[in-house]
């Protein structure tokens, strides 16, 4: 059977391949080293060589952050197995509601028979995903995606777009990397002069129960320290990492930022620690927003997430900042939607759609 399906990829990928040049999109190829790569070559974030069919146009994607990247290249509509789901991206399914349609799994390996079923011509995976191994024996396109700070989103923005090939997402990546470099110019200016030791201590909370943070080596310490803060986390290095109430108090933030499916502090094993917290009695505890996908995650909104942690860090550096506004022409601009204002003020509370994304 494993021959079989193989035999049956392998004849479907060979049909869609040609010696196809990718566009290349300006300086969207000054990642790559032109003279390395083969006719229809591309190199994923690994640094790996891949060899694709022309505008690949469907797409499994096992890396729930690269769905964003996706839909800010125009190609969201090209995802035919997803491994998201409406439940807990609410926003992403009802901005783009083709991925309804989609062969949803649960975790974020596919099986051969789904993607077979689906005639998948290129899989994306998140970094260290053993899976790519399991889709190129079967004969499958893999790139393997991932970064952790935001020069490296912007690599993957690149990377991806050559992946899909045609001039829309060079166009478009190049056009989000030039916004995003905008923003963080745009806050850098504000907070470039404030002392370290004047920099609030923030504390990113994952999830309340069981308590996980993240630390050094994370694209979260990057908007942290871009957005003119210090992480608290001090010690402690990566994503989601399990801590003690105790740990918090040691810590002491200024602020502490909650993702939006944290959960509430008074959820906590111990809440009554929490309340100790000089942030929790100053009334500097935040909900941070939630769109397409978490703000203070893996995704596009990241552009956003500066701009906001940057006004709610130093409110008073930035009294003109509309989030609200910023939001809108985002959505608009990024993800071809136009967001209501009741809309966006739930995406910057971090709350889901008020209507559940139609099937």
């Amino acid at each position: 059977m494993r021959h079989l399906l193989k035999g049956l990829l392998s004849g479907v990928l060979l049909a869609g391949m040609s010696a196809c040049a990718f566009a290349d999109p300006g300086d969207a190829g000054q990642n790559i080293q032109a003279s390395s790569l083969k006719p229809g070559q591309v190199q994923d974030d690994s640094g790996q060589r891949v060899s694709l069919p022309c505008e690949p146009a469907r797409i499994a994607d096992a890396w729930y952050a690269h769905h964003v990247l996706l839909m800010t290249l125009g190609a969201g509509s090209r995802i035919v197995a997803t491994v998201n789901h409406p439940e807990s991206q609410p926003w992403m399914f009802k901005i783009l509601p083709t991925l309804n349609q989609a062969t949803a799994i649960e975790g974020t390996a596919f099986n051969a028979e789904t993607l077979l079923a689906e005639h998948v011509d290129l899989v994306f995976t998140a970094l260290g995903d053993r899976q790519a191994i399991a889709y190129r024996q079967l004969g499958l396109p893999v790139m393997q995606m991932g970064y952790t700070d935001l020069a490296g989103l912007k690599r993957s923005m690149l990377n991806t777009a050559q992946a899909l090939g045609g001039t829309e997402p060079g166009v478009r990546a190049i056009a989000y990397n030039r916004f995003l470099d905008q923003q963080l110019a745009a806050v850098n200016r504000v907070v470039a002069g404030i002392p370290a030791e004047q920099r609030p201590k923030v504390l990113h909370i994952a999830s309340v129960n069981p308590l996980k943070v993240d630390g050094a080596d994370t694209l979260i310490d990057d908007w942290i320290k871009l957005a003119g803060g210090r992480n608290a986390a001090t010690g402690l290095k990566g994503n989601l990492q399990i801590v003690s109430a105790e740990q918090l108090l040691a810590w002491q933030p200024d602020v502490v930022i909650l993702a939006a499916n944290a959960g509430r502090l008074d959820q906590a094993a111990q809440p009554q620690l929490l309340n100790q917290l000089e942030a929790v009695r100053n009334g500097r505890v935040l909900r941070n927003p939630a769109g397409v996908f978490p703000w203070d995650r893996y995704g596009t909104e990241l552009a956003l997430q500066v701009a906001w942690a940057a006004q709610q860090l130093h409110p008073a550096l930035f009294p003109d900042v509309d989030m609200a506004a910023q939001t809108t022409d985002f959505y608009r601009r990024f993800f071809d939607y136009p967001l209501t204002p009741e809309e966006a003020q739930r995406i910057l509370h971090g709350e889901p759609p008020a209507t559940a994304p139609s099937p």
